[in-house]
């Protein structure tokens, strides 16, 4: 398939590849620090992920509410009796703090909550999401849960990204840190208008699609059969030997990533986008309007995954990207310790 470029976007990814290309010079690389930094990495993912007890709890959680639904709703096959999980827990990005997305899936009924019960408290609507959620927190294990109804679209994009996951255990690792680096800095919250995790893992996604050689393939190419599941399923597994090419390590990477973010970080008001879809920078406007930063939705190009991001709130963002910076150019100039890095 032949995609035309406009000029534009030719204009501002020549732009963003040669800021990366600077960025990327204005950081010393010690090979001996990057070692360490890549086993400071990887002890850091090992000691954050779930324990098994917490999938447990999170499944048995959505066993309870799907019973719940069938007590109020009864078992027939017109009643929305099926409650699925995607989001961070289906796509295993999640952590002991992450919400549990939740979808109830209706057919002809309508739905509604009580404010509180015996199950859950804090029952709180948010109306303001693409998809309108209630928020709750169940009262057995303290996890808090988004209830959406008839979220198809969630569920199928989790299970693709998690097919995707399997291509290369980098994307995983580097999705999970970097959303445990974002929620660290209090920039990982749609509703506090920073980043929502879907875009720094479809972030994570791109750089992958963007190294060279290549660790991830634009997702054109995996879905080029279709998106249903097991399409998608089938893709994925032709791609598993593509990543023996490129031995960057988690920790280039995470240094990689963070200097292509800084790189960019004047262009997104011109219009520039990333698009996994592609697996290649482009120029959008959504609708009328160019977004503070754009991470385009590979199910749905039309959506723009960091719409949530505010002007003031993308400031946050880059303060947090160049302070990281900087400890990490310190810690490879020798200037600050492994634990102070660690910290």
């Amino acid at each position: 398939m032949c995609i035309s470029v406009h000029p534009k976007s030719i204009f501002l990814i020549k732009k963003a590849e040669k800021f990366e290309l600077k960025e990327l010079e204005k950081i010393i690389v010690n090979r001996e620090q990057l070692l360490v930094l890549d086993r400071l990495l990887n002890d850091a993912y090992v000691i954050r992920r779930p324990k098994p007890s917490e999938y447990e709890h999170r499944k048995q959680l959505i066993r309870v509410v799907n019973e719940i639904a069938k007590d109020i709703y009864g078992s027939s096959a017109s009643c929305p009796v099926v409650v699925e999980e995607f989001g961070s827990f289906s796509m295993d990005l999640f952590t002991t703090e992450s919400d549990l997305d939740l979808s109830i899936n209706l057919r002809n009924s309508s739905l509604t909550f009580p404010r509180d019960g015996d199950h859950v408290t804090g029952v709180q609507p948010i109306m303001s999401a693409k998809v309108p959620i209630v928020k709750v927190v169940d009262t057995g294990t303290g996890i808090e849960c988004d209830l959406s109804v008839e979220n198809r679209d969630g569920i199928s994009m989790s299970l693709i990204i998690r097919f995707i996951t399997s291509i290369d255990q980098r994307f995983q690792k580097l999705s999970f840190l970097m959303k445990a680096w974002a929620k660290a800095h209090g920039i990982n919250s749609s509703k506090d208008r920073t980043l929502n995790s879907l875009s720094i893992i479809l972030l994570v996604a791109f750089h992958l699609q963007t190294r060279d050689p290549h660790i991830l393939p634009p997702f054109s190419a995996i879905l080029k059969d279709g998106e249903d599941l097991a399409s998608v399923k089938k893709s994925v597994r032709n791609f598993h030997n593509y990543v023996v090419r490129n031995r960057e390590t988690l920790g280039e990477l995470f240094v990689s990533f963070l200097l292509k973010l800084a790189s960019v970080e004047k262009l997104w008001p011109k219009g520039l986008c990333a698009s996994p879809y592609l697996g290649h920078w482009t120029s959008k406007a959504w609708g009328t309007k160019i977004a503070n930063m754009s991470v385009e939705d590979f199910t749905d190009r039309t959506q723009n995954v960091a719409r949530a991001v505010g002007k003031s709130e993308v400031e946050e963002i880059y303060k947090c990207i160049h302070h990281t910076i900087q400890g990490l150019s310190l810690f490879m100039n020798v200037k600050i310790e492994e634990l102070k890095l660690k910290v």
